[in-house]
C-alpha cells in the first residue's frame, strides 16, 4: 500500500495465531477449524482492522499524504464492510463484539469504521478528498461486479459512468490521465451496447486488467500530485 504499511492481501501469521489461541481458549466443541473458510474469513477482517490501525497512527504522523491517506481508508473501509458481512451471525454480531472476543485493541481504526469515512472527509459535498473517496469505491466496484460475473451493461455502465465524472470533477487531474482514458474507452464500448447485452469472457477479463492499471494510474497520481 505505502511505507511502512502493511497490505491486506494475505493474513499473516500474526492474525492467525491469535485468532486460533482465543478459540481454543474458549474450548467450545463447535469452534471452527483452523483451515476452515470461517476461520480464514475470520483473520481477514482482523488483518483488515489492523492494516486501518496502523494507517490511521501512519497519518497522524504525517507518514502519509493525504491524498494516498484518503485513498488507502476508502479502500479499507470498502475491504471492512465485505470481511465484516463474511464473519456476522450469532458469535458475531457487531464489529465491537468482533474485538473484544479476539482481544483486538484499535481505537482509531474502529472510530474510522463507525465513521465510515476517512478523518480528511470533513462533509459529503464535493471537496477533494470526497471525490478521492468516491473514485476508490466505485473503482473498487466495478471490478467485484466483474469477478462476480456480473457482466450486463445496464449493470455495469451506470457505475461507471459515475466513476468518469467523479474523476473529472478533480480539476488538478489531466484530462488526457492514464485513469481518464482506460475508463472512457469502456464507457465507449458499453454505450454501443444494449441494456441487456453482456460482456464475453475475454472482455471480462480484458476490463479488470484496464482497470487495475487505471486504478494503479490513479494512486500514482495521487503519489505525485
Amino acid at each position: 500500500m505505502f511505507h511502512g504499511i502493511p497490505v491486506t492481501g494475505g493474513v499473516g501469521g500474526d492474525c492467525r495465531s491469535i485468532i486460533l489461541s482465543t478459540v481454543n481458549a474458549s474450548k467450545c466443541h463447535s469452534c471452527i477449524g483452523f483451515f476452515s473458510p470461517q476461520y480464514d474469513n475470520m483473520a481477514e477482517l482482523f488483518a483488515v482492522v489492523k492494516t486501518l490501525q496502523a494507517l490511521e497512527k501512519a497519518y497522524i504522523k504525517d507518514c502519509v499524504t493525504p491524498n494516498e491517506y484518503t485513498a488507502s481508508c476508502s479502500r479499507l473501509l470498502v475491504q471492512y464492510k465485505a470481511a465484516f458481512k463474511q464473519v456476522q451471525g450469532s458469535d458475531v454480531g457487531s464489529i465491537d463484539d468482533f474485538c473484544r472476543k479476539y482481544r483486538l485493541d484499535c481505537p482509531l481504526a474502529m472510530e474510522r469504521i463507525k465513521e465510515d469515512r476517512p478523518i480528511t472527509i470533513k462533509d459529503d459535498k464535493g471537496n477533494l478528498n470526497r471525490c478521492i473517496a468516491d473514485i476508490v469505491s466505485l473503482f473498487i466496484t466495478v471490478m467485484d461486479k466483474l469477478r462476480l460475473e456480473i457482466r450486463a451493461m445496464d449493470e455495469i455502465q451506470p457505475d461507471l459512468r459515475e466513476l468518469m465524472e467523479t474523476m473529472n470533477r478533480m480539476s488538478n487531474m489531466p484530462p488526457d490521465s492514464e485513469a481518464k482514458d482506460k475508463v472512457s474507452l469502456w464507457l465507449t464500448t458499453l454505450s454501443s451496447m444494449s441494456a441487456s447485452d453482456e460482456l464475453d469472457d475475454n472482455q471480462v477479463r480484458q476490463m479488470l486488467f484496464d482497470l487495475e492499471s487505471a486504478y494503479n494510474a490513479f494512486n500514482r497520481f495521487l503519489h505525485s500530485s
